[in-house]
């Protein structure tokens, strides 16, 4: 009989080091290469939502050291309309559009100051962009471990829904990510290097 307790607890104890090591790279970027990475994301982020003409795209404000740097929003703004997530006590996520102005959140993260429109927003986006330590070559998205996106992703159509979009460091497109049941897979992701792959899930 498979050791499934043993292999969820290995899965996230693989999940720990994995994040533990990406969050080190993360660190030793220098001030020059995070702002080249960062317009190269822009770059790319912008040429898919020429390339797809999305009405809404759901997005997020990078801080610290995330992929897309702190223009990301404003420069989708220009293009289309943009929902932000607002971080809920519970660690789920409700959804604003962007108008334009931020303010402090939760956790030190930044959020719109615009109305609250519910949990469900985000399936109103035709593109999604995520934030992620690492996506495997399946899809396999990782983030930060709270969880916040993976509830946010299962609420979207599973046909015909959004294109869900992480964006990563170079070095962060890798094999395996190990995953648990509740993981959600990314259609695509964006590195500065590599711009846009797609993946076959």
């Amino acid at each position: 009989m498979p050791d499934l307790t043993g292999d969820a607890e290995r899965s996230r104890a693989d999940k720990i080091a994995l994040r533990d090591r990406l969050l080190t790279s993360r660190r030793a970027m220098t001030s020059t290469a995070l702002a080249s990475a960062a317009a190269a994301i822009q770059d790319q982020t912008l040429s898919l939502v020429r390339r797809e003409q999305p009405a809404t795209a759901a997005a997020y404000v990078p801080i610290g050291r995330e992929p897309g740097g702190p223009d990301l929003v404003a420069a989708l703004a220009a293009h289309v309309r943009v929902l932000l997530p607002v971080l809920l006590p519970d660690n789920d996520l409700d959804w604003a559009a962007y108008p334009g102005t931020t303010r402090p959140g939760r956790y030190g993260l930044v959020e719109p100051t615009g109305p609250r429109l519910g949990v469900s927003a985000v399936a109103q986006a035709r593109i999604v962009f995520v934030p992620a330590l690492a996506v495997d070559r399946r899809g396999m998205r990782m983030g930060r471990g709270g969880g916040s996106y993976d509830r946010a992703l299962s609420r979207l159509p599973l046909v015909s829904g959004p294109l869900v979009v992480a964006l990563l460091h170079d070095g962060e497109l890798i094999d395996h990510v190990p995953a648990e049941p509740h993981d959600r897979p990314v259609h695509a992701a964006i590195t500065p290097g590599g711009g846009l792959t797609v993946f076959a899930n």
